[in-house]
């Protein structure tokens, strides 16, 4: 199709040339004499290439500009100008003009500016349909569809990123981080994630605390951008919402995980419960039970549950410092308060301010840290190491402890003020031992976790192995099992966790009925000759297996002639 021009000036002289010299190869033009006559012509046809006098009756050619850009046409407009000036030419620019040609007219420079024109509108156009295709495809796709530049300034958005995001087209150009302050902003450091190492990062099950939207439920990807070079050119997110699924899940009363915390027996569906309840209830938490249940998970499920999710969870184990140290930690000091202070220093608490301090093993704190603890709490400020100047915090505490703070309370280790301040509400967490039908959910959530770091393709643990957890009463409880599987998996070589595969400890376990029978009395040489092939024949640890004295086995081993 032959493209379609107009000119637009007052000088009929000017008119008559343009048409003539653009009727002669077969182009489509219109002529319009002012403003109103091109604005008529404007909203009545689509033209390839516009030329506009800057010098108009009544109006300017900047005018008929300033038109076309509010109009949003893809149109090149050539300005046509016996008299260019600085600021005019400055304004036309502005406002998207394509280019200059001067007066008068002659030929060659008119079709150079008409093919150069008429080249920029082929690209725009393809552009254009490139554009409209890909908006159709994100308008269709029911996942919100985010793409951000390598400096997190966002490229596009689809249709559902404002339903799950919250994310409109108006943020377009804007920096992502400028929307993450509504949400727990997992999504954002899985974008510099991909970005920094230019590999796929994919999160499930993600509560992101979106504003409006608490419950929602997602999974994301992140994925790099690649230009036509191969070189990185940003990030792509897809987030999926998981809300409904969730929540059918919660319905059932089967949630096999929360936060991370992995568990689906009654008391662990308590737990969650209890702590869906006091996540957004300002008041302190005391979460007890013995070394390796998971506390420290149920004090980031309290904050990441909570109104304070945007700000930091600051942890301190408060048995690792000594009663200076911890005050330091804990509260801060100025440089010359002690041997060694250098320099200020910020305190947890202070860094911890709008969010949460988690405390763990905090009965195991001095008088004087009970007693500046408990102005805090009661107070809501405290004075740094060797300051006199008062600190005014806001900050949620929870507390752990594998101790009976009442009993220290008796013993006179404790006060007794601070306890009742820390145990306004208690969670007490159960040993395994007390909900073993969580023991399965753990191995496999375990052999998945030790399957990624050590690359490996286990399965399973085989039918003895499984039997034994079952059986076992795990005193170091989910720690234990953990560490547990990881060291099968360092020896395994096959698909199955196996007795052999265990720890010694759990292997004697697994292995001691078979072999010890009689009340130590062994008669079979074989039973001791499997014992010292499974402790590769040190006899020490072979007695132990077989439940005999050394004394024992050094005779059984003389008497039946045993040998390696």
């Amino acid at each position: 199709m032959n493209a379609k021009i107009l000119i637009i000036d007052d000088e009929e002289g000017i008119r008559f040339t343009f048409n003539k010299f653009l009727s002669a190869r077969d182009y489509e033009v219109s002529t319009a004499k002012d403003f109103d006559e091109a604005i008529k012509y404007i909203s009545e046809k689509d033209f390839d290439v516009i030329f506009a006098d800057i010098i108009l009756r009544g109006k300017t050619g900047i005018d008929i500009l300033r038109e076309i850009k509010n109009k949003k046409l893809n149109c090149p407009v050539i300005m046509i100008t016996g008299y260019p000036n600085i600021e005019t030419a400055s304004e036309a620019i502005r406002l998207g003009a394509f280019d200059y040609i001067p007066k008068p007219i002659q030929k060659d420079v008119l079709f150079h500016a008409v093919d150069v024109a008429l080249q920029h509108k082929a690209v725009i156009n393809e552009k254009e349909k490139y554009r409209s295709n890909l908006e159709a495809i994100f308008s269709s796709v029911r996942d919100a569809i985010i793409s951000v530049d390598k400096d997190l300034l966002i490229l596009e958005v689809n249709q559902a990123a404002q339903n799950i995001c919250g994310l409109t087209r108006e943020g377009i150009g804007k920096g992502f981080n400028l929307f993450q302050t509504r949400c727990k902003r997992d999504c954002l450091q899985s974008l510099k994630e991909t970005i920094n190492t230019k590999q796929s990062v994919e999160i499930n099950n993600l509560e992101c605390q979106l504003q409006g939207r608490p419950e929602q439920v997602v999974s994301l990807t992140t994925s790099p951008l690649l230009n036509r070079h191969s070189e990185l050119a940003g990030a792509i997110m897809v987030v999926r919402d998981e809300t409904r699924l969730t929540n059918l899940e919660r319905e059932l009363n089967e949630r096999q995980n929360f936060h991370r915390i992995i568990g689906k027996s009654n008391k662990m569906q308590e737990i969650y419960s209890l702590i869906e309840l006091l996540s957004n209830v300002e008041t302190t938490v005391l979460i007890t039970g013995e070394s390796g249940t998971g506390k420290e998970l149920i004090a980031e499920a309290l904050h990441y549950k909570g109104n304070r999710c945007l700000n930091p969870i600051v942890k301190v184990n408060c048995s690792a410092l000594s009663e200076n140290l911890l005050e330091s930690e804990l509260f801060g000091h100025i440089r010359g308060s002690f041997t060694g202070a250098i320099k200020d220093k910020t305190g947890r608490f202070q860094t911890a301010d709008k969010g949460t301090i988690f405390l763990d093993e905090i009965a195991d704190i001095s008088p004087k840290i009970q007693i500046k603890l408990l102005r805090v709490l009661q107070e809501k400020e405290f004075e740094r190491v060797g300051d006199s100047t008062t600190i005014k915090v806001d900050v949620r505490v929870i507390t752990a402890t594998n101790q009976d703070l009442s009993k220290k309370v008796k013993r006179g280790e404790f006060r007794e003020d601070l306890y009742y301040r820390l145990n306004v509400m208690r969670i007490p967490i159960p040993p395994l031992r007390e909900r073993r039908d969580d023991i399965p959910l753990l191995i496999e959530h375990f052999i998945n976790k030790f399957n990624n770091k050590f690359n490996k393709k286990i399965k399973t643990i085989s039918a003895d192995v499984e039997k034994l957890f079952m059986e076992y009463s795990w005193p170091g409880n989910v720690r234990e099992l953990e560490h547990t599987v990881e060291h099968g998996f360092i020896l395994c070589k096959q698909s199955a966790i196996t007795p052999e595969h265990l720890p010694f400890e759990l292997k004697t376990i697994a292995i001691q009925p078979s072999l010890s029978h009689n009340n130590g009395e062994i008669d079979n040489p074989q039973i001791i000759l499997q014992a010292l092939e499974r402790t590769d024949w040190n006899k020490v640890k072979a007695a132990q297996l077989l439940g005999i004295s050394r004394r024992t086995i050094y005779r059984k081993i003389k008497e039946y002639n045993i040998i390696k």
